[in-house]
């Protein structure tokens, strides 16, 4: 590439610089795994979680204990697990509920609320739901829908009488109270209490039994700056509130709680890192802190995956902050099913140990799939962030726990899954090692029954527990409601009876050995989301580091080029001579301020071309007096009179 003049040089190093310069070794095995070969990076878990024949065999008889123990026990419960085993994602009357729950909780009005109803309601087939189960909680939620459904479905000509017709006109507010109750007993299921006070006293009768909780303030994707003012006073009372109960009883032995970094400010995103280290960035330090005086557990966690590298961004501040030195609270949630999950363990593990600290580090399976696949499809992107086979992750999940089980001196592990083999799987590769399990409120405890307590395999459980309202259920009982509603999820198929339990505990190992490696049938790669005949427009990955390293280098390149404009006749540039400049119009010096706030086409001063940017009080004003405010009014002379004319014009 030839040399570039010194100006051309600085233009090149000035104009963009949105882009890291480098990142360290471990940063950068991150950025490069971000949209990895999923048949490759499968290999190289593969490789990694392989566990012995007796562990498998110890894993795989332990497992088929717990499992039927849990279906002993819930064939007798009975609940809102064997209602989502009833009314599953694969049925469309689950579907259906599955919409009321997400948009009942949204929509303002009872209009909307009552024609929502009668179109998710009036043609499900809900009788052929009738005393499937045994539960007597799912049979009369059963009998419910039905008459609901036919209410919904009759019409003014099928209803003859004037009783029915009353029936008809008063029983829209009397379906929507009882649905909107059953919205709220559904989120009660995955809702520890309303504030952290109930939660806490709702959480005694488990505490006895051996659990802990570590508390999820519910709320999100904060909007503005109050409603994340908002969602931090409420981690605060939290964090005051669960120190204050736990009496010292330590990070690993005491209730703790869980941050969602977007609920406490409202531009989490790589776009705003600026604002994020400089607003987010003391805002979490001092919650910290104050889990640090309360000598209690905090944990960061997972959100979408174009947020993690800003997020351990945010993590090396606080773990090198010598304020928190000595702090064992400090903790970051990693999901399985991204293929970065190794490579954001290496950089932790490294992390603790450069400043002497014992991170908390929980490994989940992952809650966002779903829209993971759908924002690469939109995009265009080369690949998926997260594998598409929940068999690729089960194997990634073992890996990562086998890495993070292998640096005890740098971190302590918290392992958060339903399925029972992949219990049944860390519980041997971890004798011997420190580390606890956990189980989301509502889905697992059944199943951790059988492991909490000395009784039992005597090892600690944590539970993961949402606290909040009503209104602030929407994201978290979505979530949870897909995770439930599967017919591929543990939790669903541990309540159905005609899946065996072979299948039900058959290794990720076995799975890949008869089936193979491979993407998921139904998902080309975004780019061949339309087939052969036709590329997916492609768009660029603003979270990826390597991506914006080339756009802020092709931009300063494209804007350090001269650009010659000439008149073109008969397909030929002419040259009419020497080329000149082109230099600005306006003098800024002289109106600097002037040019900031107005460039309206009726000021002298602008030009006569230019859009208005006058604030619109100031420019009512001057329309009404005729004239324009102190800053702005015109010279004595003027080098536009037809800027007079327009802007005598547009003051009438």
């Amino acid at each position: 590439m030839p040399s570039e003049p010194p100006e051309k040089l600085w233009r090149i190093q000035k104009m963009f610089h949105f882009a890291f310069p480098a990142q360290t070794a471990l940063r950068q095995a991150i950025t490069d795994a971000y949209r990895r070969d999923e048949i490759e990076a499968v290999q190289d878990m593969l490789q990694r979680a392989q566990m012995t024949d007796e562990e498998r065999q110890a894993a795989s008889e332990l497992a088929r204990r717990l499992v039927t123990q849990v279906r002993a026990g819930r064939t007798k419960a009975g609940g809102v697990d064997a209602l989502m085993h009833e009314f599953s994602l694969s049925s469309e009357e689950g579907i259906a509920l599955m919409c009321l729950a997400e948009a009942l909780l949204r929509i303002p009005d009872n209009a909307t609320r009552d024609r929502l109803i009668a179109d998710k309601i009036s043609d499900g087939n809900w009788k052929s739901h009738l005393n499937n189960s045994p539960s007597l909680f799912v049979n009369a939620a059963a009998w419910g829908l039905l008459i609901t459904g036919k209410l919904t479905a009759t019409n003014d000509k099928q209803m003859s009488s004037a009783l029915s017709r009353l029936i008809g006109k008063g029983g829209a507010p009397l379906i929507r109270q009882g649905v909107n109750y059953a919205m709220r007993l559904l989120g009660k299921q995955f809702v520890t209490g309303q504030t952290i006070e109930e939660a806490l006293q709702n959480g005694k009768e488990r505490e006895k039994m051996g659990y802990r909780f570590s508390f999820d303030m519910l709320g999100e994707a904060a909007y503005t700056e109050e409603d994340a003012d908002r969602y931090y006073n409420d981690y605060v009372q939290a964090i005051h509130a669960i120190g204050k109960d736990a009496a010292g009883q330590g990070v690993y032995e005491g209730n703790g709680i869980s941050v969602k970094l977007s609920a406490i400010h409202p531009r989490y995103s790589r776009a705003q890192h600026g604002r994020v280290m400089g607003e987010l960035l003391p805002r979490l330090k001092e919650l910290f802190l104050l889990g640090k005086k309360y000598d209690i557990g905090i944990n960061i966690d997972a959100e979408e995956a174009n947020r993690l590298e800003l997020s351990l961004d945010l993590m090396e501040a606080l773990v090198s902050d010598p304020d928190l030195a000595g702090y064992k609270g400090i903790g970051f949630v990693v999901q399985a099913y991204q293929k970065r999950c190794p490579f954001v363990i290496d950089y932790l593990i490294d992390l603790a140990r450069r400043n002497n600290q014992k991170l908390m580090i929980r490994l989940v399976k992952g809650a966002y799939w779903d829209s993971e696949i759908k924002w690469a499809q939109v995009d265009g992107l080369d690949g998926y962030p997260t594998y598409t086979r929940k068999v690729h992750t089960d194997i990634s999940y073992l890996a990562c726990a086998r890495k993070l089980l292998s640096a005890q001196d740098a971190v302590f592990p918290q392992f958060a899954t339903h399925n029972a083999y992949t219990l049944g799987a860390i519980y041997q590769m971890g004798k011997g090692k420190d580390f606890e399990h956990q189980c989301l409120h509502g889905m697992g405890e059944t199943l951790y029954d059988q492991v909490v307590g000395p009784q039992n395999l005597g090892r600690r459980v944590r539970v993961y527990a949402p606290v909040g309202t009503h209104e602030t259920l929407l994201a978290y009982l979505v979530r949870r409601l897909l995770e439930n509603g599967a017919n591929s999820s543990f939790v669903n198929q541990i309540v159905d009876e005609n899946i065996s339990i072979d299948t039900l505990i058959r290794s990720p190992f076995d799975t890949i050995a008869e089936q193979g490696i491979h993407l998921h049938n139904a998902l080309p790669l975004p780019r061949d989301l339309y087939g052969k005949g036709r590329l997916n427009s492609q768009g660029v990955d603003f979270s990826n580091e390597t991506v914006l390293q080339q756009l802020q280098e092709k931009l300063n390149r494209a804007a350090a080029q001269d650009f010659h404009a000439a008149s073109i006749v008969n397909g030929k540039a002419r040259d009419v001579g020497e080329a000149q400049p082109i230099k600005k119009s306006c003098r800024p010096r002289r109106h600097r301020r002037h040019s900031q706030l107005c460039r309206c086409r009726a000021c002298p001063r602008s030009g006569w071309r230019s859009r208005c940017r006058v604030p619109r009080m100031e420019r009512d004003t001057c329309r009404r007096t005729r004239r324009l405010p102190a800053p702005f009014r015109r010279p004595a002379r003027t080098a536009h009179p037809r800027a007079d004319d327009a802007c005598r014009a547009r003051s009438r």
